[in-house]
């Protein structure tokens, strides 16, 4: 996995939300959410969104992890 949305969950935590109070909130599918939860990645205009509606920047949401050694497809 090379995204992690991590913040995102804790941000939902600290606001007392579900994944699927956001996709109620924002107008986003759930294959979006299921998505982001796999760790792929998603478009800026998810993301964008989402820091409009929390007033938060990037990298409040998503942490880029970088590949091990050897890591071709992100699996080891």
């Amino acid at each position: 996995m090379a995204v992690s949305y991590n913040g995102l969950w804790k941000l939902l935590i600290d606001k007392n939300m579900k994944k699927i109070d956001l996709v109620n909130k924002l107008g986003i599918s759930s294959s979006t959410i299921a998505k982001m939860t796999k760790g792929e990645t998603v478009s800026m205009n998810i993301l964008e969104k989402i820091c409009d509606e929390f007033d938060c920047d990037f990298a409040d949401i998503i942490h880029h992890e970088k590949k091990k050694d050897g890591d071709v497809n992100g699996t080891v």
